[in-house]
């Protein structure tokens, strides 16, 4: 008998036991891990012990005390990121939005339809792993000395609110107006599809289930998901008929909220408030994990890649090439009596320098090249499909850009700089050489051309 795996813990918190025992059994059987607490002390206790992936937290838990509990859970750093759908057996607007502004993901009306709670926690364990695994990208990037810190200003979040009829987009957008930090504006579906394949990126799409037609909505979601620039947009869908297996089937695509026309005014801009402010950590945090993965391929001086990068992506040209039959080439650079520069004219000077060779370099080669800065004053170039005649060639012409005109000094002087370039080729028609070899073989003829006099290309004869 094949044993299931487990994908999640789940805290059920309920002083019924036979509602504990209900959802135990509902829960194992979709393969997640019940975890049982009838009273508030318990819930907090094994909260903070089993660090479950999202609680299930009764409303009237110990004489309505679930509110107090959701309060405690949210001010425990340990539990403060658990995500909590709370249970009621009649929850009115002012419980729904209590709940919502003591942490809540949301309040749901006992007795709950199976497949849709199972949709509602799909939906949030998706969302609550994401950030998870982005928060410890970012972690482990600031133990490198990598993440950069957040920008201090915040712009406004924008709403884009689509509806099927005119009179609902405007109600919506009276409802949201003058709400701190949100600006709304109001769009047709095509406008809106239109928009974000300009460019534009709202935070929020709220979205009518109905327009042009039953399941409208949900296709106008996936096309706007479809979007480089609406990816990461939080979408709400308003206006679903609230029927189970309807709601469960939006959940199970993506939505963030799937609301009722008929939401209080204050209630839908708390939930979009808190929806802007989840996007927000989100784009931090991927913006964070990016930055920090440039900075950990790029030469902060000069902007070029590093060795870091520019070595598993001279092994993969080299696997390509290998695998074509065309060939490839590799150039060491290196900066003629750069000590020089250095002793001369300061450090300062000679900062400025290798930043005016990397542009010319940069400026000189074709798309498809890479350049990195390997050493102090040293570069790799890495040419794909090119044989030795076309290497030897952009090889001169690098040399002669370097060389003229003469490098503008920070004081307005000018200063004369020359390179030495060590060139190896592998030729489509020689046996494959491995691509740490190839550099070497380049390097090995850089310290010919320095010792002939500097300012040359001497290409590799082993290679040739």
């Amino acid at each position: 008998m094949t044993e299931l795996v487990m994908v999640g813990k789940i805290l059920i918190a309920d002083d019924v036991a036979t509602n504990r025992i209900v959802f135990k059994v509902k829960l194992a059987a979709a393969c997640y891990h019940p975890l049982l607490a009838g009273d508030a002390q318990t819930c907090l206790a094994m909260a903070r012990a089993e660090k479950p992936d999202a609680i299930l937290l009764d409303a009237d838990l110990g004489n309505r005390r679930g509110l107090a509990v959701l309060e405690q859970l949210r001010a425990d750093a340990a539990t403060a990121d658990i995500p909590v759908l709370m249970l009621a057996a009649s929850p009115d607007a002012g419980l729904r939005l209590a709940a919502l502004r003591a942490g809540a993901e949301d309040c749901l009306a006992k007795p709950l339809d199976d497949q849709l709670l199972m949709a509602r926690l799909r939906n949030l364990l998706r969302l609550h792993e994401t950030a998870d695994e982005l928060g410890h990208r970012e972690q482990a990037l600031q133990v490198l000395g990598l993440a950069e810190a957040p920008a201090g200003f915040e712009r406004q979040g924008l709403v884009v609110v689509v509806a099927q009829r005119p009179e609902q987009a405007l109600l919506l957008r009276r409802q949201l107006a003058g709400r701190a930090g949100i600006e709304v504006r109001t769009m047709g579906r095509d406008e809106a599809l239109n928009a974000t394949a300009a460019g534009l990126a709202p935070d929020i799409f709220v979205l009518d289930a109905e327009i042009s037609g039953p399941g409208g909505g949900l296709r106008l979601m996936s096309d706007l998901r479809a979007r480089r620039t609406a990816r990461h947009s939080a979408m709400v869908l308003i206006g679903q008929g609230q029927v189970p297996a309807d709601l469960a089937m939006a959940y199970d695509m993506g939505v963030s909220a799937a609301l009722p026309d008929d939401l209080p005014a204050e209630e839908m801009a708390f939930r979009l408030q808190a929806l802007l402010r989840r996007k927000r950590t989100g784009d931090r945090l991927r913006h964070s994990v990016q930055d920090g993965l440039r900075l950990a391929v790029t030469d902060p001086l000069t902007g070029l890649y590093n060795r870091r990068y520019a070595q598993p992506r001279l092994a993969a040209i080299a696997e390509r090439a290998h695998a074509c039959g065309s060939a490839f080439a590799v150039m060491v650079i290196d900066l003629d009596r750069f000590k020089q520069v250095n002793d001369r004219w300061g450090h300062a000077t000679g900062d400025a320098v290798l930043v005016e060779v990397a542009q010319r370099l940069s400026l000189n080669l074709r798309p498809a090249d890479l350049v990195a800065r390997i050493g102090g004053e040293e570069f790799l170039v890495i040419l794909p499909e090119s044989g030795a005649s076309e290497a030897r060639h952009i090889a001169e012409r690098l040399r002669h850009a370097i060389e003229k005109p003469p490098v503008a000094l920070p004081g307005g002087e000018t200063l004369q700089i020359t390179v030495s370039i060590g060139l190896a080729v592998q030729d489509s028609a020689q046996a494959a050489i491995p691509a740490a070899d190839l550099v070497d073989m380049a390097d090995q003829a850089l310290l010919c051309a320095k010792s002939r006099g500097r300012n040359q290309v001497i290409q590799s004869r082993s290679a040739a």
